[in-house]
């Protein structure tokens, strides 16, 4: 590493925990996750440096943040869960169906080709996504912006939403970990590591945070396993997936991007706000707050959605098993509703 390199990462950090501390003082959620995004998206855009968070700090991050969620699924949570399964089903379809929607809109009306639209569009892992788009035909520098504007704007819209649909008086205080059990933190870096690899080699989406919170779901709920994770980790954590979203963003892509920037915005946003209505009906049919409702259907990515969920006193486990099931069902689905939104978006010449 550089001088220089070194240099710019301690100017990133520290605009990240300063702006982080200002949207604490302000009562924002999740704001270790916002105030480094944002720094991160300035740096980048600002040509500065080409930074990208290292993978294994990545995959630590998410594996801290799904250990830190197994946690919250204890029986009753989890009979909760199993009461309501018809209505996660529902808004699930009803969140796919939107992100459908937009995707046929983009590609009927803007000059996208209708499979990148459709890639595009799809409301699962960025990552995930852009990787399956590459193989299917798409343009994925266009699938990429799109991807992660949409978790972005997701980000920072259900911050505000968050904020806004608190009770009044009521200010978030995500929880911490556990610090003081100091005795269960060798069990708990068994369970993340352990949970992280076996995911990460059966080819598991966004296996680094969904291993960890599923094996360490089962046996904390079992009364196998004490979990902790220390405040500090999980405030680190928060710092490297804000991180990891705003150093994607380059200002080649940008400019690349920027004569299709204003329908991409719009579509995101028509997104964003089906998915709202969405919301609606899922609170009614399960029965369930507002800002509950909301995450569990906002199309955003599963770990930094998550990192919200943890810091606006949601239903936890309601959010989290209806965006981890929406993620599963999206990579089934995501060929065939692109090769459908191709055949209806408009003629050959102009999708292809």
């Amino acid at each position: 590493m550089t001088f220089r390199t070194a240099a710019t990462w301690l100017v990133l950090v520290a605009l990240g925990s300063a702006a982080a501390l200002g949207l604490a003082r302000l009562g924002v959620p999740a704001p270790w996750l916002i105030g480094p995004l944002v720094a991160g998206l300035a740096v980048s855009l600002s040509g500065a440096a080409r930074l990208r968070v290292p993978r294994l700090a990545f995959t630590a991050a998410q594996a801290a943040i799904g250990i830190l969620i197994a946690q919250t699924f204890t029986p009753p949570i989890l009979g909760t869960i199993a009461r309501d399964w018809w209505a996660i089903a529902v808004a699930v379809a009803a969140t796919i169906g939107a992100a459908a929607l937009a995707g046929w809109l983009l590609a009927r009306f803007s000059p996208i080709p209708a499979v990148t639209a459709a890639w595009g569009s799809s409301p699962g892992g960025a990552a995930v996504m852009t990787l399956l788009s590459a193989e299917h035909g798409a343009d994925t520098r266009i699938v990429a912006l799109m991807q992660y504007l949409r978790v972005t704007l997701v980000v920072l819209s259900a911050s505000v939403v968050s904020k806004l649909l608190l009770p009044a008086g009521v200010h978030p205080t995500p929880p911490t970990g556990a610090g003081a059990d100091w005795w269960a933190l060798p069990a708990t870096a068994a369970v993340a590591v352990i949970g992280a690899w076996g995911a990460t080699r059966l080819g598991v989406p966004s296996g680094a945070f969904l291993g960890p919170m599923l094996l360490g779901a089962v046996l904390h709920g079992m009364g196998l396993v004490r979990l902790a994770v220390p405040g500090v980790v999980i405030e680190a954590a928060y710092v490297a997936v804000g991180l990891g979203i705003g150093l994607l963003y380059t200002r080649e892509t940008v400019l690349y991007a920027m004569r299709v920037f204003a329908p991409l915005l719009l579509s995101t946003c028509v997104l964003i706000a089906l998915c709202a209505g969405s919301a609606a009906l899922f609170a009614i049919n399960a029965h369930v707050d507002a800002l509950t409702a909301y995450l569990a259907t906002t199309p955003g990515g599963l770990d930094s959605v998550t990192v919200l969920a943890l810091g606006s006193r949601a239903n936890i486990p309601l959010v989290i098993a209806t965006q981890t099931l929406r993620l599963f069902v999206v990579i089934l689905t995501g060929p065939p509703l692109a090769r459908l939104i191709s055949r209806f978006a408009g003629s050959p010449e102009r999708n292809g």
